[in-house]
């Protein structure tokens, strides 16, 4: 099989995008495995677009462990890019899981697109019990082997459970994350953040993504710290989360709207043998 795609990344948060539109191919869970594998391919999520009479296409996403996800904010951002250059339109609007998601395409390969209301019910995101969302009272431990309590649990269409912490550096994503994705309180499992916040406007963070592992960036995670940092009172509406590889800006509009801003990459052109 050979298999014409698209690679890009929002942040170094990367993606390899098929065109499934005309139903080319009906991949296997081990083919997506195979692919999002970096001695193959290599990305941290597979796209498919496929067509849609109600927008102007449809997005699947899958993790690089082969299972779907029901958003991926960096990896809407790439393809509203992708389909724009198609349509001709600096506007566009994607299905997914979670929605319907309308982008705007600004100049200098900026995209900003719109996720909607985060979820904070037990049951909406899920948790396997009914505990304040807000306050997980889950433990974490540091470095120094220091225990923090905390753990603000929303769903922007996955699951997400962040920490805000006094230094990010004093803390492991690579240890905290998988056993905090596996956790019993996630039946879905669930992305984890562990953040810092240097001021009103800039929030520092490190992200373990559910069915991925650590990643540069990630857009939903982005949103979720946004929305959970104005929830404990900690930023105000509008605030930029900062990741290795740069900055996504972060808008909570008057309606609880959240909107996510950043570049995208250039589009490369690959073949896919399998």
């Amino acid at each position: 099989m050979d298999i014409k795609a698209f690679k890009m990344d929002g942040l170094g948060n990367d993606f390899v995008i098929i065109d499934n539109r005309q139903k080319i191919t009906n991949l296997t869970k081990d083919q997506i495995i195979k692919i999002c594998d970096r001695n193959f391919i290599g990305c941290d999520q597979l796209i498919l677009i496929e067509s849609d009479s109600t927008a102007d296409a449809s997005l699947r996403f899958f993790n690089s462990d082969g299972g779907e996800s029901g958003a991926c904010g960096n990896g809407t951002r790439c393809v509203a890019d992708l389909i724009s250059k198609e349509k001709n339109s600096n506007s566009i609007v994607l299905n997914t899981l979670s929605g319907k998601l309308k982008s705007q395409i600004l100049e200098k390969k900026i995209v900003i697109t719109k996720i909607g209301k985060a979820k904070l019910k037990w049951n909406e995101i899920p948790l396997s019990k009914e505990i304040d969302t807000k306050n997980l009272n889950m433990k974490i431990i540091d470095t120094n082997n220091n225990e923090h309590l905390g753990g603000t649990a929303i769903n922007v269409g996955n699951p997400h459970v962040i920490f805000f912490v006094k230094k990010i550096e004093d803390f492991n994503i690579e240890t905290i994350g998988p056993e905090i994705e596996n956790h019993e309180l996630f039946p879905e499992k669930c992305n984890v953040t562990i953040a810092q916040i240097i001021n009103k406007n800039l929030i520092k963070v490190k992200v373990w993504e559910r069915g991925a592992g650590l990643t540069k960036a990630c857009g939903t995670a982005a949103c979720a710290t946004a929305y959970a940092s104005k929830l404990n009172n900690l930023t105000e509406n509008k605030t930029d989360i900062e990741f290795s590889t740069g900055k996504l800006s972060i808008l909570i509009d008057e309606n609880n709207s959240i909107h996510m801003k950043g570049p995208v990459s250039d589009i490369e052109e690959i073949r896919i043998k399998l």
